[in-house]
């Protein structure tokens, strides 16, 4: 009799509904992936014989497979919001259990880790104290949100044009009177606690493509002479022969010591034209607070600070699969490595077979509604379909049972 096939025919009818309905109730679950129930015959060549033409048994659901394309990407304003755009699974930490998940929703516990909504940490490679990133074994990633440390100015880097057409000044050289040089450019350096002192530059032509550079800090003169002397040749530029480069300025600071700065002025030149500054570096800077962050498309959070200055953090790790279909699905749009995935293969985004990182961006479901609807309308003629046959089965039943 057809009972069996019509029971098995409803039973995968049903289980085909549970994962539409699965999908759809999913259609808005970020980073969420379909599913599709797989249907297989069923075959009894014991019951008809290996030769015969028929020995249909009804049908069965092979399996329930999760498709990974590609969902669309859509804008958030929180930069911890991570999409992924090509292969790839975010790599989490559960207190040591290692789970993977296409969700970019992170945010920051109180102890500065990047986590999800369940708690799982974002693993990656981390950085240094002066932000290299340290590639190897993922850990979990941590955003530091202290000051960043001062550092004391060593070095200047200065390119200057000073007019060769301004006459030699006789007067001996007096910071507060500008008759007595030509020239003047200022910068702030920082001492080893992140005091700011103005360093300024004066430029006094003594004699033809000779000038004598005076310094002072904070409006105070360093010392009673020049710290330095440029001597220009012929074509503008500077005779490091007779100029070596670079100048070593003693700048006093707040602790009452000096900071040996060095000045280099070598790419300075002198030409017919008006003094300018071309180019004005330090190498310092004072201590700063944590004003943001940012993460490229390679996965590297890099800090930045009120000082002006950034700082890698650590990086973002993906993990891709030789098969993403064998995945065990934890629920929470999390899974777990099994052996039909075969091993995690981690690595920095953008490479190998990795997909990149897009910050302020969430991976929308790859449902697509439309067609899980339709599909929804034929799962349920197939039910209809099959509790024919049994309705059938039984109304022939029915006669056999009622001849005389």
């Amino acid at each position: 009799m057809g009972f069996q096939h019509g029971l098995s025919g409803l039973n995968a009818a049903a289980r085909n509904l549970d994962v539409i309905g699965h999908n759809v109730a999913n259609a808005n679950t970020v980073g969420a992936k379909s599913s599709r129930a797989e249907f297989g015959d069923v075959i009894a060549n014991t019951v008809y014989g290996s030769g015969a033409q028929f020995g249909g048994l009804g049908v069965q659901v092979d399996r329930v497979a999760q498709q990974f394309s590609q969902g669309d990407l859509a804008s958030t304003a929180n930069p911890l919001d991570l999409a992924i755009n090509g292969s790839g699974f975010f790599r989490l930490s559960d207190n040591g259990m290692i789970t993977y998940s296409r969700n970019g929703q992170f945010g920051l516990d109180k102890d500065g880790y990047i986590v999800n909504s369940g708690g799982s940490r974002l693993t990656g490679y981390p950085a240094d104290g002066n932000g290299v990133i340290q590639p190897g074994v993922p850990a979990d990633l941590r955003m530091v949100t202290g000051d960043i440390s001062p550092r004391a100015t060593s070095s200047v880097e200065a390119m200057l044009n000073l007019d060769s057409r301004a006459e030699a000044r006789t007067a001996a050289f007096d910071l507060d009177d500008p008759t007595t040089y030509n020239s003047a450019t200022s910068l702030g350096v920082f001492d080893a606690q992140g005091g700011d002192t103005t360093l300024a530059l004066y430029f006094q032509k003594t004699a033809a493509n000779t000038w004598d550079v005076y310094a002072a800090a904070d409006g105070n003169q360093i010392g009673t002479t020049p710290v330095g002397q440029l001597s220009f040749q012929a074509n503008g530029t500077v005779d490091t022969a007779a100029s070596p480069m670079p100048i070593t300025i003693a700048v006093p600071n707040a602790q009452g010591g000096v900071d040996n700065v060095e000045v280099d002025l070598g790419s300075s030149t002198q030409y017919g034209s008006v003094f300018g500054v071309n180019h004005l570096s330090q190498d310092g800077f004072t201590t700063g607070r944590l004003a943001g962050y940012s993460i490229s498309d390679e996965g590297i959070i890099t800090a930045r600070y009120t000082n002006g200055q950034t700082r890698a953090q650590g990086q973002v790790a993906l993990a891709n699969f030789p098969n993403p279909q064998g995945l065990v699905s934890l629920g929470g749009n999390v899974w777990a490595e099994s052996a039909e995935s075969g091993v995690a293969m981690v690595g920095s985004p953008a490479s190998a077979s990795l997909g990149v990182i897009q910050s302020g961006a969430l991976e929308q479901s790859n449902v697509d509604l439309t067609a899980e609807l339709v599909n929804m309308i034929t799962a349920q003629r197939s039910y209809q379909a099959n509790a024919q046959t049994i309705k059938t089965q039984d109304q022939i039943l029915q006669t056999i049972v009622n001849l005389r």
